[in-house]
């Protein structure tokens, strides 16, 4: 179904059109299918194991193995070149047991082209010599000198591009287009790719040509955009080069050919725009096509440049992961600051809230005072004293009242402009000193971690039990109910962020070096690997390079 929907898409794309927005779904759909490699490897697999079924029938004739095999050898040859190889070797011998001199040249041939792929350039030089040219028959030729002409290109590679090899790769290609027919696939293709380097311009159109007949997907399809892609680099459209070779790598993908010289260019292109994470995508997907392949030049051209771009990217990965555990160690520090400040702010709200209920009691009992004043202003003469020491403690409550609602402010005033100098010139430590108590800084320590476990185990949700994994079997560590992490998992947590000084640790989690170092002894001597490696296997909980 996947690859119906991709192939769908592909068909939608005017080969002569180009934008970013069209450049962008390919390169979307050539993700897409990178991601299923797999499927298209196994769906290969499948086809092939159904081959190989028929050749356990007993009935089966020499003639019609060798048909088999041929077929064998087709889907193997540049998906696994050591099984290719077998079969082809099989047909040789079958075809000298049945005499046949022709079916013997062109296994011989492909055996030859086999070698040459793999690596084996003695051997596959060795079938070329004894198979002159002069002897084979018309039909073979060309075959013959493609075999050649593959064995000093893929020598060239190997050897760092010699010029005899290079001019040996030149004169066999002129054979090749001399020997075969000039409607062929396999001509048009050659001749499009020998004009790229006097006339990119006219190779273009040539392979564009070529590629009007040849059905979408199909590895002669994977072949010619190949080769307009290289065409479109020497008229320097990078755009264009860029697409041509998407679509030849989506084809490549789903005829599960690994000998992706397609992906390796969009490897390279990618680092050069200095997009890390495609380029080491591609390129490892094209180094491991070429080992389980086992095309051995396409690995010597591939490695040195990936690992360019393997070391490149690892220092990235790794330039993220350290700035990723300041920002979270700076965000730690200001949630804790911040929530001191909210619980300062709240007992500044909450005395508030009572100095309010006591102003509200105390005009309540000032009412009542003077509907007793008013009750008893009949008896003012006879009482005058008492109203007098009425009036004397009335205006000192007043006057209290006032004074404690102005030292409140005055002090809340004070308060408010040290806290905001403190907090504006960001003197943080100072702050923290002025509000210092033991019990709001335990009830904050404990908040601190409860944020650092949340957030850790964010990071890595499954620390807890790939930590206890580690473990021998009943030494494993749980913690308390309503907790997410306990000290000796805060120990781990932090060695797994890169703090590996016990004295940070110590600081950081308000206990003594000596204790984070005899946790740290006792729990690499309950380690199920050699405790030596432990705090290493830690170091690799949630790593995903592997």
């Amino acid at each position: 179904m996947i690859k119906q929907y991709l192939l769908a898409i592909l068909l939608l794309f005017p080969l002569c059109a180009s934008g970013e927005n069209d450049l962008k779904t390919l390169s979307d759909s050539l993700n897409a299918i990178l991601e299923q490699k797999q499927y298209y490897v196994a769906l290969k697999e499948k086809q092939i194991e159904s081959i190989k079924q028929t050749l356990k029938d007993s009935t089966l004739s020499i003639g019609e193995e060798y048909e088999i095999n041929a077929t064998l050898y087709e889907k193997y040859q540049k998906f696994n070149t050591d099984s290719a190889a077998r079969y082809i070797q099989r047909n040789i011998e079958i075809a000298v047991a049945l005499g046949k001199e022709h079916a013997e040249y062109d296994s011989c041939l492909k055996l030859s082209l086999l070698y040459s792929m793999c690596g084996k350039y003695r051997e596959a030089e060795e079938i070329l010599k004894r198979l002159q040219a002069i002897k084979l028959p018309a039909n073979l030729k060309a075959a013959y000198y493609n075999a050649y002409y593959r064995f000093w290109e893929y020598y060239a590679i190997s050897t760092g591009n010699t010029p005899y090899a290079r001019q040996q790769c030149r004169i066999y290609q002129d054979s090749i287009l001399t020997a075969s027919l000039p409607t062929s696939v396999n001509a048009r293709l050659e001749q499009g790719f020998r004009l790229m380097e006097t006339n990119p311009e006219k190779a273009e159109k040539l392979l564009t040509n070529l590629l009007a007949t040849e059905q979408v997907g199909t590895p002669e399809y994977a072949m010619i955009t190949c080769g307009i892609a290289h065409a479109y680099r020497g008229l320097g459209n990078r755009e264009e080069e860029k697409k041509y070779f998407m679509l030849s790598a989506i084809a490549d993908i789903q005829n599960a050919t690994r000998e992706t010289v397609s992906l390796q260019s969009l490897a390279m292109i990618a680092y050069q725009e200095n997009n890390l994470d495609q380029a080491f995508r591609f390129s490892q997907s094209a180094i491991e096509d070429a080992a389980a392949s086992g095309i051995h030049f396409r690995a010597l051209q591939m490695h040195p440049f990936y690992s360019i771009i393997n070391s490149a990217y690892k220092t990235e990965q790794t330039k993220v992961r350290t700035n990723l555990t300041i920002y979270l160690t700076v965000v730690c520090l200001l949630a804790g600051a911040l929530a001191i400040l909210v619980c300062l702010t709240y007992k500044q709200m909450r005395k508030t809230l009572r100095m309010k209920e006591e102003l509200t009691q105390s005009n309540d009992k000032l009412k009542e005072l003077s509907r007793s004043l008013k009750e008893t202003n009949q008896m003012l003469n006879g009482r005058n004293q008492q109203l007098q020491e009425i009036n004397t403690i009335k205006e000192r409550y007043i006057a209290q009242f006032f004074d404690l609602c102005s030292n409140y402010i005055d002090k809340m005033g004070q308060y408010q402009n040290e806290i905001y100098k403190l907090a504006i010139n960001r003197h943080y430590e100072t702050l923290i000193k002025q509000t210092k108590s033991t019990t709001v800084i335990d009830k904050e320590l404990n908040s601190l971690y409860e944020h650092f476990d949340s957030i850790f185990l964010n990071l890595y949700p499954t620390f807890v039990t790939d930590f206890n994994e580690l473990l021998r079997e009943g030494e494993q560590i749980t913690p308390k109910a309503g907790s997410l992490m306990n000290k000796e998992l805060r120990i781990y947590a932090l060695l797994r962020l890169g703090i590996n000084d016990s004295g940070k640790i110590a600081s950081f989690l308000r206990c003594s070096v000596s204790t984070i170092y005899n946790t740290r002894t006792k729990l690499r001597n309950k380690a199920r690997c050699p405790r030596d490696e432990f705090e290493d296997q830690v170091l690799q909980i949630g790593n995903t390079s592997e």
